[in-house]
């Protein structure tokens, strides 16, 4: 998963107006980390969906994908063993830093791992394994098949996997191409273009700063495939699990766009 910047078309015009001033980053690469957690902040209303059904169960919890830490830490605060993946070594580098940083109640409780949630292997199982929104989107179909079977050999009987998935919003057409500005955590401001290219079914994200005059410009992109929720529950029944629960995330000022599939393996026993 992690590999060069993609050359996204509102990219290309962005650094030609830029000049020298524009640097063309991957938004998950090391260039982009200080931005991706400036935007990818924490949010109360996701964090406490996850931690609402993972208090239930027993045992650790694995956290993939877990960047820079969105979810981490405030699912620390259950007081339970984490594992937490990631591949990007910018990430971790970030998530480390901030566990350093962390009371040693919390940092003796969280390993962290390098590693592809497409195909891993930790060597123990898991009460909970937990994706964050968005990063399924990462994933093309092999991917996403690898993911749910790796997820699988490391769940405990009776386990939950959690996952953020979109939704999609049956009476509102999708957006070919949209710019809006966001706030960072900092107080820093950014200007998020997507462009969806539906003969692909990915879509494009770019991501620079509000201020035109920056010096560095640095021009972030990715692209993620268009994945949503009723696919992700077919292609976990046809993995061996069973989705449970089907929840609206919905976030600071109630925006919805994510659900939250808690899937448990076929067969297993619930409460």
């Amino acid at each position: 998963m992690v590999s060069g910047p993609a050359r996204t078309a509102r990219a290309d015009v962005l650094l030609a107006a830029a000049g020298e001033r524009g640097v063309l980053c991957d938004f998950y690469g090391e260039e982009a980390a200080g931005i991706y957690r400036d935007i990818m902040h924490e949010d109360p209303w996701e964090a406490r969906e996850y931690a609402a059904r993972i208090r239930p169960s027993p045992g650790p919890v694995l956290e993939l994908a877990a960047g820079t830490g969105r979810l981490t830490f405030p699912l620390l605060e259950l007081g339970r063993e984490m594992t937490v993946l990631e591949l990007s070594p910018a990430m971790l580098a970030v998530l480390r830093e901030r566990l350093t940083a962390a009371p040693a109640s919390a940092r003796d409780r969280c390993t962290v791992v390098r590693g592809d949630m497409s195909a891993f292997s930790v060597g123990k199982r898991f009460g909970t394994v937990v994706v964050s929104p968005g990063s399924i989107n990462l994933l093309g179909g092999a991917g996403r098949a690898g993911l749910y079977a790796s997820v699988r050999d490391h769940l405990e009987p009776g386990g939950k996997f959690l996952v953020g998935v979109p939704e999609k919003n049956a009476g509102k057409p999708e957006t070919l191409e949209r710019s809006q500005e966001i706030p960072g955590a900092s107080g820093r401001r950014y200007v998020l273009h997507t462009r969806l290219i539906p003969a692909e079914e990915t879509r494009e994200v770019t991501v620079c700063p509000a201020d035109e005059t920056a010096d560095p410009f640095p021009v972030c992109t990715s692209r993620i495939r268009l994945v949503d929720a009723d696919r992700v529950v077919r292609e976990l029944g046809q993995a061996g699990f069973d989705v449970t629960e089907r929840v609206p995330l919905v976030f600071a000022g109630g925006r919805h766009q994510d659900v939250l599939l808690v899937a448990v393996l076929s067969g297993s026993d619930r409460p």
